[in-house]
């Protein structure tokens, strides 16, 4: 996959997939299955150009068809593609650097696109930002007490192994979450403001605080 240096080596027009519960996060993979049309006129758009898309979840509330966007989406890059026999798609989307929305654009496309701003998020581009601020034996902790309530188990000597990044942020999209705590894990600051706030509501829904949520 090629190496994004600086946010200048990233378009300003982003393709975007509104997608409620969705969680992309820079140099975390997000499987997707597509198959409604306008999305796949827009992946193979992307596969045609840059292979960049822009996810990004709709306003929680919001019934409209085309839904208000939040403000704050992740790009990702296509990094694997697959042709299923009955017209699907099978994409993964590796994460590369969060984007504030400038606005939506007027398109002919199917699908909908913004114009996208990276000012504030260059430091996405670089691996472990800030990893060795976050207290990890406590993100280990929330994740085996969230195994635990749910009476799942891990590879605990594998668990060890995964950079302090990787963990953080892949426990940040597999943790059941409604959508504006997902948008906040998102728009966290950094990687340790997001990994004290991964703790802070795993420890909320395990006492049952956390409306809608409830991990035992």
């Amino acid at each position: 996959m090629p190496r994004y240096t600086s946010v200048e080596d990233l378009p300003l027009v982003l393709p975007v997939f509104p997608l409620s519960g969705a969680l992309l996060l820079p140099r975390t993979e997000l499987p997707l299955n597509i198959f409604e049309p306008r999305y796949l006129a827009m992946v193979e758009q992307a596969m045609a150009t840059h292979r960049l898309i822009g996810m990004i979840q709709p306003v929680p509330g919001d019934t409209d068809a085309l839904p208000e966007l939040t403000s704050v989406g992740c790009v990702g890059r296509i990094s694997s593609y697959t042709e299923a026999d009955d017209n699907r798609l099978v994409i993964s989307l590796t994460g590369i650097c969060r984007f504030t929305v400038v606005r939506e654009l007027p398109v002919v496309t199917p699908y909908r696109q913004v114009e996208a701003s990276y000012a504030g998020f260059a430091a996405d581009l670089l691996t472990d930002n800030n990893a060795r601020s976050v207290d990890r034996a406590a993100v280990i902790k929330a994740f085996r007490q969230y195994l635990e309530a749910n009476n799942m188990s891990a590879n605990w000597s594998e668990v060890e192994q995964i950079p302090t990044e990787l963990l953080v942020n892949t426990l940040s999209q597999l943790a059941p979450y409604p959508a504006p705590e997902k948008q906040a894990l998102l728009e966290a600051n950094d990687l340790q403001a997001r990994a004290d706030m991964l703790i802070a509501l795993t420890e909320l829904a395990l006492s049952g605080g956390t409306k809608g949520v409830r991990l035992q």
